[in-house]
């Protein structure tokens, strides 16, 4: 998974977010449609990511009348990949640097904070 997530740039990852969504394969025309509608993609520029990421085996194709599309790497795995990346490549691998920044930087919320003490079960 490594490496396949590493290779998935943030366009490509909008075309996964698409599938994702969908929860079923789509013909590549849906994915245009979708993507011209969010980020006013032209027809050829899917037809590229798409392309790319069968390439890189991020999603699979089926022939039926027309090809469908669906993703090999769940969106979880992905979040779970990305925010370990994060991590790693930010704070030295430091869950607790990031949550350090995120603190000092008011990106966390009370109620953020509430809810990961909850998480934690940890008490005041």
């Amino acid at each position: 998974m490594s490496n396949l997530a590493e290779k998935i740039s943030d366009s490509e990852l909008e075309v996964m977010k698409v599938l994702w969504e969908a929860g079923d394969a789509l013909p590549i025309t849906e994915i245009r449609t979708v993507l011209h509608a969010r980020r006013g993609w032209e027809a050829t520029t899917v037809k590229t990511l798409v392309s790319r990421l069968v390439g890189k085996e991020a999603l699979a194709q089926e022939k039926r009348n027309v090809f469908y599309y669906r993703p090999l790497i769940g969106r979880e795995e992905y979040s779970d990949w990305a925010a370990q990346d994060l991590v790693d490549r930010l704070f030295k691998g430091s869950a607790r640097n990031l949550v350090a920044t995120l603190v000092k930087s008011e990106g966390l919320s009370a109620a953020d904070i509430d809810e990961l003490r909850r998480m934690f079960k940890v008490e005041d």
